[in-house]
């Protein structure tokens, strides 16, 4: 008998939404990941603003690169379509899925290391290209999977598990994704459902690149005081810790924080991390004094969550390529292959040139 098997029993006074579906429809395997890991309630909140929006499981399309991050589709939408790519190449994988069906929503889950390392040509192109699609950055600083190695998002000073100092400057992926032309830019913590939950829906429902930048600590790995991402690695059985291979679970850091305030959010370990929530009065629409504020306050030592910038009329990437409204993989032999007649029409419009 597996532990991993979710019962089939259903209670039959189950909440439903407007299709019918309970929450169970929406939900996945049981999660592998570190008991309190954030990336538990970001697929939660994924779970919840598909339920609330109506959205039919077998319409949406799941894809991931490597990592800790990248095993979160499992976790969620269990009827939908979903593939697990290589490391960084996800947004590419994705552009090509899109390309062939256009009716499908596309949710792109990955890690600050597949997205700010070897995935970060990937990112961008998919972002400036206006990929239809929800691009969910869960971020916690490191690669775990490998034993806490620096990531590109991690800040200068931190210090890693075994002993060393990042020198260098972090990559920030909501700027990355403002200079790249996303048209849908905001960043949430991992703990703070009332507001994470709304941005995804609202992610989910635009049409363009939308993107999330999602502060998610990692319990077992990024455990030092310093780091802005973070838990502590039980400080207490450090070495019983490291010769069983044991992680003791910890209850994830919620967050209930009004708009336009700052909350100092204390880790396990004691370190602190500053979320400044922008006002309601914010306007989201300007991109450069987007980029502006989130300099401000990086310099105040603040890391700005919420809706930092929103295109009102943004083009997805079928209406800059002009392609036909009928889904690609639909296209029939004859649509796909018009002919000598007009291949030649076409190489002599290059010539005329």
């Amino acid at each position: 008998m597996s532990y991993l098997a979710k019962p089939k029993f259903r209670h039959k006074g189950l909440e439903q939404n407007a299709l019918g579906f309970t929450h169970r429809d929406y939900e996945g395997a049981i999660s592998t990941l570190c008991a309190g890991c954030g990336h538990d309630s970001i697929s939660a909140a994924l779970i919840q603003a598909c339920f609330e929006l109506d959205i039919e499981p077998h319409r949406v399309a799941k894809l991931s690169g490597i990592g800790c991050s990248s095993k979160t589709p499992d976790y969620l939408l269990g009827q939908s379509h979903g593939f697990n790519s290589v490391h960084g190449r996800m947004p590419s994988v994705l552009t090509g899925a899109n390309l062939a069906n256009r009716e499908l929503i596309y949710l792109g889950i990955s890690g600050d290391g597949d997205s700010a390392s070897i995935g970060i040509g990937q990112f961008v192109h998919a972002v400036r290209r206006g990929v239809n699609m929800m691009y969910v950055c869960e971020n916690n600083g490191v690669y775990g999977l490998t034993r806490a190695r620096f990531r590109l998002t991690a800040d200068t000073g931190s210090k890693s598990k075994a002993g060393g100092i990042n020198a260098d400057s972090p990559i920030d992926l909501v700027s990355l994704a403002l200079i790249a032309g996303a048209t849908f830019v905001a960043r949430s913590f991992s703990g703070d459902k009332t507001q994470l939950v709304p941005l995804l829906k609202a992610g989910i429902a635009h049409k363009g690149a939308a993107v999330i930048d999602v502060v998610s600590p990692c319990i077992a790995f990024n455990n030092h005081a310093g780091s802005t991402k973070s838990f502590d690695f039980v400080r207490a059985h450090n070495e019983a810790v490291n010769r069983l291979d044991f992680l003791e679970g910890r209850e994830a850091i919620k967050l209930d924080q009004a708009p336009g305030t700052v909350e100092d959010v204390v880790q396990h370990d004691g370190s602190v991390i500053r979320l400044h929530k922008i006002r309601d009065d914010y306007d989201p629409r300007d991109r450069v004094k987007a980029m502006d504020y989130l300099q401000q306050r990086h310099a105040a030592g603040e890391m700005v969550t919420g809706l930092l910038y929103l295109d009102p009329e943004p083009r997805d990437l079928h209406a800059g390529l002009n392609t036909v409204k009928a889904p690609l993989n639909r296209l029939d032999e004859r649509a796909l292959c018009p002919g000598a007649a007009a291949l030649t029409a076409l190489n002599d419009e290059y010539r005329a040139g």
